[in-house]
């Protein structure tokens, strides 16, 4: 137990750090009181052309690797906006995505990892888990448009189960990337990957969750869902309960409700969410919990205001699970959306929880790239009403 005097240190370190961050983040002002989705579809189309040219995206045979910031979140969200934007099939990018991924999974025994190290064999394993969960949810979430299982998207799911871990602690799960980067490529990672592949085998057309070819894997993956879910964070748990809108059976409604009102309780005065206050966990009192929770990897304070990634997330995934429109909560979430995009530019604010990089820079802009596809995706779904998920499938 922590002693009297050494708590009174703490406390005033932490008063010392809430003056600093006062003092060092400036309060993010509303651009306008609506959002224009042709501003954000031409930030998100430029953000994904420059990512398939960058050269530290740059992988084998020619292609480029699909990131959890900027190229996943484009490839979810950017069909959602056809309809502003009166096109009548995908986008150029949306298409050089596809190619990519269907080229790397047709190459998927001949083409090398995202990452390999010489003498760390386990970043290239921990690469091709990452990528085949990655490769089977893009084709499964593009098929699903057309309701037809093609013979690329199941070959992805086929890599997807080979990849999957059936012994150890984490079985059910997948090797996944671990670079210390909250949320997608830290030590708890490997949840969000899981929460993924259940996406990716929900979407899959054609009854595919029901067949033969999934069961195994299906089993040993929600059985890891349901016995890691209490130790995760709040974030993981978002995407434990999108992943059960797509895979009926996953949780029950009152294990969704559970989450619901977990993510409800952590809303901000602004109507907003913060990343900051659902990727980290609290692990009681340490000199690594308590500056975690106030310091980014750098020793700069973190930012203790509400941002697009956490709150274009958590919207559109209370509406994905049945949230009624006139929650009060949720429509003070979608009013947030509404009122902090940047009009200019098209993209909505985010920043890392990991160290302070200039929100100017290419690689400065990797959250703000998922905030703005979450963002998307929240105001294009606003649903006025949404019927409860379907819970009578059970694994």
């Amino acid at each position: 137990m922590m002693k009297a005097n050494t708590r009174g240190i703490w406390l005033a370190v932490l008063c010392c750090l809430i003056f600093a961050t006062a003092c060092t983040v400036s309060k993010s002002k509303p651009a306008s009181s609506s959002w224009v989705p042709k501003a954000a579809a031409a930030y998100l189309d430029n953000r994904v052309s420059w990512w398939m040219e960058w050269n530290g995206a740059a992988r084998d045979h020619g292609t480029f690797c699909i990131s959890c910031h900027t190229a996943l979140p484009y490839a979810l969200a950017r069909p959602a906006l056809r309809p502003a934007l009166a096109e009548q099939g995908l986008s150029p990018n949306e298409l050089k995505i596809l190619d990519n991924v269907i080229k790397r999974v047709r190459l998927w025994d001949q083409i090398g990892p995202y990452y390999s190290e010489a003498g760390y064999n386990a970043r290239a394993t921990e690469s091709r888990g990452t990528e085949a969960v990655l490769n089977a949810l893009i084709l499964t979430s593009h098929d699903s448009e057309s309701g037809s299982l093609s013979a690329d998207t199941r070959s992805a799911l086929g890599n997807m189960w080979e990849s999957q871990q059936t012994s150890g602690e984490r079985a059910g799960a997948w090797p996944w990337l671990q670079f210390d980067q909250e949320p997608w490529e830290a030590n708890d990672s490997a949840y969000y990957g899981a929460c993924l592949a259940a996406m990716a085998a929900g979407l899959a057309p054609g009854n595919y969750a029901e067949g033969p070819e999934a069961q195994n894997g299906l089993k040993l993956l929600v059985d890891y869902l349901h016995r890691e879910s209490a130790a995760q964070s709040t974030i993981n748990r978002v995407f434990l309960l999108w992943a059960s809108t797509k895979l009926p059976g996953l949780l029950s409604r009152e294990q969704q409700n559970a989450i619901i009102q977990e993510v409800l309780s952590r809303q901000q005065a602004d109507g907003g969410w913060r990343l900051a206050s659902i990727a980290w966990r609290w692990k009681g009192w340490s000199v690594k919990s308590l500056l975690r929770m106030w310091l980014l990897g750098d020793g700069t304070p973190l930012a203790h205001r509400s941002d697009g990634m956490a709150t274009g997330l958590v919207t559109f995934v209370l509406e994905e699970a049945g949230v009624p429109g006139d929650n009060l909560q949720l429509q003070r979430g979608l009013s947030w959306l509404m009122s902090h995009q940047n009009t200019a530019e098209g993209f909505w604010p985010a920043w890392s929880i990991n160290r302070r990089k200039s929100l100017t820079s290419n690689t400065g802009r990797f959250m703000s790239d998922a905030a703005t596809a979450y963002a998307v995706l929240a105001l294009t779904t606003h649903k006025a009403a949404a019927a409860p998920v379907a819970a009578s499938a059970h694994y």
